[in-house]
């Protein structure tokens, strides 16, 4: 049996998971997250960390592997750090087995990725940084409008005409938005037309990567936005893509998921090249 932890630390927040793995049988004991805010994200990494041990009443030195993936490489606990694609790849197989590529929506970037049935990371493919399909660039509007995050998903569903944001570029996108405010455009169909005009680029990046007839599930920050994962169905149909958007309670953990079971994995080879000497 074998204790793993994985520490995904994002933009906005930290995410962190408890294993216990033995002989293929995969148990999650424990899980938390914290928003960053202010705050120094690898000190609260450390607290979220003991938090896990304490919850399971987990002494540290029973924990074999401690593994970061996302910008947790300064992390000074960490056993190993691992890329954060192939962590959200092995994540979300974890999540939704029949799943064979994903949405990997974040602050800064969203990429569509294509995997196995083991959840290794087939061909995949990135918006660019400044691009208005982004987390940050959904958390900038919604600031304008005087919208909480939560609530975003909530009034993008019960828009009634919806306004599409025409511009790739998110400085562009804003100053449409502020156009739209000024014309007197409600904050739902803002929104709604927002999550369309994202929805469409990255229904692109699936086709880029030939993904079709498969289950696409959505991790990342916003994997929690009804209204971006309803739309990005909408815009499956319209674009004539056969895939199911799908979305798990848990998306948000897909990188510290995979990072606790990559963990494992390298944990045990390690020991079986330690061993292999000794055996001959």
């Amino acid at each position: 049996m074998t204790l793993t932890a994985g520490i995904d630390i994002g933009t906005n927040s930290v995410k962190s998971v408890l294993f216990r793995i033995e002989e293929g049988s995969i148990e999650w004991i424990a899980k938390h997250s914290s928003r960053i805010r202010k705050r120094d994200p690898n000190q609260l990494a450390a607290e979220d960390y003991r938090w896990l041990l304490k919850k399971t009443d987990t002494d540290p030195d029973e924990v074999a592997y401690v593994a970061t993936t996302g910008e947790g490489e300064n992390v000074e606990f960490r056993t190993g750090h691992f890329y954060s694609m192939t962590t959200h790849a092995r994540g979300a197989s974890f999540l939704a087995p029949d799943a064979r590529s994903l949405l990997d929506i974040g602050a800064l970037h969203g990429r569509a990725v294509s995997i196995d049935e083991r959840g290794k990371v087939l061909a995949y493919k990135m918006t660019s940084q400044c691009a208005s399909g982004t987390g940050q660039f959904l958390e900038n509007i919604a600031r304008y409008l005087g919208v909480a995050q939560e609530e975003v998903g909530t009034l993008s569903l019960q828009a009634d005409d919806p306004e599409t944001v025409s511009s790739i570029c998110a400085v562009l996108a804003e100053t449409d938005v502020i156009n739209m405010v000024s014309r007197g455009i409600s904050s739902q169909n803002i929104l709604k037309g927002i999550h369309l005009s994202m929805a469409g680029r990255l229904i692109k990046l699936l086709k880029a990567i030939k993904v079709r007839d498969s289950t696409v599930l959505v991790t990342g920050g916003l994997a929690r936005d009804e209204g971006l994962c309803r739309a990005l169905q909408e815009q499956a149909s319209d674009q004539k893509l056969a895939v199911q958007i799908r979305t798990h309670t848990d998306s948000i953990f897909a990188g510290a998921i995979g990072a606790a079971i990559w963990g494992e994995f390298r944990y045990r080879k390690l020991n079986q090249a330690e061993a292999s000497p000794l055996a001959a």
